[in-house]
């Protein structure tokens, strides 16, 4: 997953304002990205005059600057030191052909310093390059503030934010997700429509369970990469009451899991975790599920692969892992306080305890029994502010469609098994009754990070889905 962020940059000028502003503005906006670990490319101060672009000619050298590294752009930033050349910039966008966010950056003048030389006019200068951006049909993105230092900590802070949104977008559109066996029966709810997800560029894959089974007969215990995953899954989790036997049948799920992923590029999965995997195999597949998502490839249960899409953006987002978990259960009478629970998959990085319990999977063990369902992952979530995320496919109107917010998981008292938590979400009475009315499925998605407003942003501006943001 690729965390580092380029931006291609595009200085603003305009023929009749103080050029030496477009000179010192580039220099500071080059240093800040710089400093704040994101590339740029950019054109030289030979290229151009200072580097800026205001004429036609600028505006094509630019966009051919941008056109070579194609393939390395994830995002454009225009900084306006002065009032800028609009249609220079728009067209500049619009000849480079990147379809990528944009982010709009204005200099803020200094009041003694308003004379000929010194003023900026970049306040008034951006709502110029947005109109005509606007007309240009050019999507982009704003900074909290109309005119910002780029120096100064909140632009820093739209900055990382900018490259969140430009990591989930672009991330989504090159994504490739496997699914691992059938939609279990029981779960029409997770019932989604691959078709509008592959217009979105996100593409899904197959592979029955008969094949992973028939993969697994042919490894032998003592072949190389059964034996790395074995001493991997001890590594990773509390094993002492898990048969060795039962551990064996994981690692080799693992290894058929990894290298499926491997040969088809897939970046995140989702698995028919119940019941065939227990019957007709014997284990539960929620450790190396759990292990694949600890390691920013998310991987859900029961098929859910619209939660596998919540999972890996708000990873893209935040570069951590992610979870799927149930809003499960009311936390007695508090009315923005709920039990999530999973029985368990969740990456155990999310955990209280840094080396979580493996232990057998005590729901399905009712009805297939208790040898047949060691490998689930047990620990309570630490208690620290999280992002929900739930992604969804309306196939009736054609569109996908998500809510997002933000909760705290908190230290309130609870004794029960799997993967769980306390979460508290501002007006959650609220969202649950969004959630129903508009008929999303149970299962959300959960990041230990404050990522909303990049996945708003992502979401609804880039990507065209219809979301939700909670407040």
């Amino acid at each position: 997953m690729k965390q580092q962020v380029t931006l291609g940059v595009i200085v603003g000028n305009r023929g009749f304002f103080p050029s030496h502003l477009a000179k010192s503005g580039r220099a500071t906006m080059l240093k800040v990205l710089e400093e704040e670990g994101i590339r740029a490319i950019a054109l030289s101060e030979e290229a151009t005059e200072n580097g800026s672009i205001f004429t036609l000619s600028d505006s094509h050298k630019c966009a051919d600057l941008f056109r070579a590294h194609r393939d390395e752009i994830d995002g454009i930033l225009v900084t306006l030191p002065n009032f800028g050349e609009e249609s220079a910039i728009a067209n500049a966008l619009r000849f480079a052909e990147l379809d990528v966010p944009v982010l709009i950056q204005a200099f803020p003048d200094d009041p003694q310093k308003m004379d000929i030389q010194n003023r900026r006019d970049s306040f008034c200068g951006k709502m110029s390059c947005c109109n005509n951006l606007t007309q240009y049909g050019i999507k982009f993105s704003l900074t909290r503030s109309h005119t910002v230092d780029p120096e100064s900590q909140e632009f820093r802070e739209d900055l990382q934010w900018f490259a969140g949104v430009c990591r989930v977008v672009n991330g989504l559109r090159h994504a490739r997700f496997g699914m691992l066996g059938a939609r279990p029966v029981a779960f029409n709810t997770v019932r989604y429509s691959e078709k509008l997800l592959e217009r979105s560029g996100i593409t899904v894959g197959t592979m029955d369970l008969s094949e992973a089974f028939g993969q697994i007969d042919r490894l032998a215990d003592s072949d190389a990469a059964v034996q790395e995953k074995t001493a991997a899954i001890h590594a990773y989790a509390k094993t002492d009451r898990v048969p060795a036997d039962a551990i064996a049948k994981i690692a080799k799920l693992g290894v058929v899991m990894d290298n499926w992923m491997r040969e088809n590029e897939y970046v995140a999965t989702a698995v028919q975790c119940w019941t065939s995997m227990e019957e007709y195999f014997g284990v539960v597949p929620c450790t190396i599920m759990s292990m694949l998502s600890d390691k920013l490839l998310p991987s859900a249960c029961e098929t859910d692969i619209v939660g596998t899409t919540a999972m890996y953006a708000m990873a893209l987002a935040s570069g951590k892992p992610s979870a799927l978990l149930d809003w499960n259960n009311n936390y007695g009478s508090d009315p923005d306080k709920a039990v999530v629970f999973h029985c368990s998959n969740l990456p155990r990085s999310v955990f209280v305890d840094e080396i979580p319990v493996m232990d057998y999977q005590e729901i399905i063990a009712g009805s297939v029994g208790k040898d047949n369902t060691w490998g689930t992952i047990y620990g309570r979530m630490r208690p620290e502010p999280f992002t929900y995320l739930r992604v969804s496919t309306d196939d009736f109107a054609g569109k996908v469609k998500a809510y997002v917010g933000q909760g705290h998981f908190t230290n309130d008292p609870i004794d029960t098994f799997g993967g769980f938590g306390v979460v508290q979400v501002p007006n959650f009475q609220k969202l649950l009754a969004y959630i129903c009315d508009n008929g999303f499925e149970h299962h959300v998605a959960a990041n230990m990070s404050q990522v909303a407003p990049v996945i708003s942003e992502a979401f609804g501006k880039y990507l065209g889905w219809d979301v939700y943001h909670h407040q």
